[in-house]
């Protein structure tokens, strides 16, 4: 059988706070450890009422804590608003209360608007561009800095030791992330293993899956090629209850790709209240027929057809069930309810 992780992005309803949002992420990550998924990974997203991941270290520390075997990470921490050594201390940090159970997944956009990109790079959009530009070199510093010796610097005639943290015996594992070709490109050149955000272009995922595997260089850590794919997935007792629940993120993401107002997620009735054009139902149409939807035969069908399809063993879903009217703001039952289905 496929092996399942999740992705979470902390999605933020209409009657929750931002508390009760990642007290339902928690609650969700101790369902997912307890069925035996095999990551948790959470995005980095800023800027946005619907979504609270905009730190994935400090979430990560959190549900590490509230979970005691599923591996936990980032997917991903959106390298260009951060300094690499930053990122390096915080994850040998991870790794060093949490040995064996951290992953480093590394993007290359910004996941927000160009106002908070501005201001998240100090108010200098030259080092914003800058930072994207060296991303490559980026990633080669975080990966350095995280070994176990750190490296050493020469500033003239002065040479310094650099540790992204005093006495590391384990690193985390770094993940290159991508919806395009260019992580996966990089990813092969450096021998890291590499996932592609299929769940949210949905295209390009052969081609960029098959670039990466067929010109991937081998590296110490990694001999071999390694790479998943993630997906939306909604699933509950029948195929029209889980169209229902997927409704509201489907309005989310039109409203997303088509620059329109962006609000919390909404309920699942306040989502059925909403008159959509024609145009409006035929895109979210399309974007869900790349997603999982459906009863659990039908949804498991489905991830099994979409792994053997890109021949992977792994699929990291992302569970996008919308909640109903008077659900408890602090569960997210319908999003657990998929990962049970899904698991069963």
């Amino acid at each position: 059988m496929t092996a399942l992780s999740v992705l979470d992005l902390v999605p933020v309803r209409s009657d929750q706070t931002t508390g009760d949002a990642i007290a339902a992420s928690l609650g969700l990550a101790r369902v997912a450890d307890e069925l035996g998924y095999r990551r948790y990974w959470v995005a980095e997203h800023h800027n946005m009422p619907a979504v609270a991941a905009t730190n994935p270290p400090v979430l990560i520390a959190m549900l590490a804590s509230a979970t005691s075997r599923i591996k936990v990470g980032s997917g991903g921490v959106m390298l260009p608003n951060h300094a690499p050594l930053v990122v390096a201390e915080q994850f040998a940090l991870l790794e060093a209360a949490f040995p064996g159970r951290i992953d480093l997944g590394i993007g290359r956009a910004p996941g927000t608007d160009p106002l908070t990109r501005y201001v998240l790079r100090g108010g200098s959009a030259e080092s914003a561009d800058e930072a994207v530009t060296k991303f490559p070199e980026y990633v080669d510093d975080i990966r350095t800095l995280m070994t176990t010796e750190g490296v050493e610097l020469q500033i003239g005639p002065r040479r310094q030791p650099l540790r992204a943290t005093p006495a590391a015996t384990s690193v985390a594992e770094m993940w290159l992330l991508g919806s395009s070709d260019y992580s996966a490109r990089l990813a092969a050149e450096k021998g890291l293993p590499y996932v592609f955000a299929h769940h949210f272009s949905g295209e390009g995922t052969g081609a960029a899956i098959d670039l990466y595997r067929s010109s991937y260089v081998p590296s110490p850590e990694h001999p071999e090629p390694r790479t998943f794919l993630t997906v939306n997935a909604v699933v509950a007792e029948t195929e029209e209850e889980a169209r229902r629940r997927a409704l509201p993120n489907v309005q989310q993401m039109i409203a997303l790709r088509t620059g329109a107002p962006l609000h919390p997620q909404r309920l699942v009735e306040e989502a059925e209240a909403v008159e959509m054009t024609p145009e409006q139902r035929a895109f979210g149409h399309a974007m869900s027929q790349r997603w999982i939807v459906g009863s659990a035969e039908q949804a498991r069908e489905q991830l099994d057809k979409l792994a053997a399809e890109y021949d992977v063993d792994e699929v990291m879903v992302h569970p996008v069930s919308g909640a109903a009217a008077g659900a408890d703001v602090r569960t997210s039952a319908a999003r657990e309810e998929t990962l049970r289905l899904l698991a069963a």
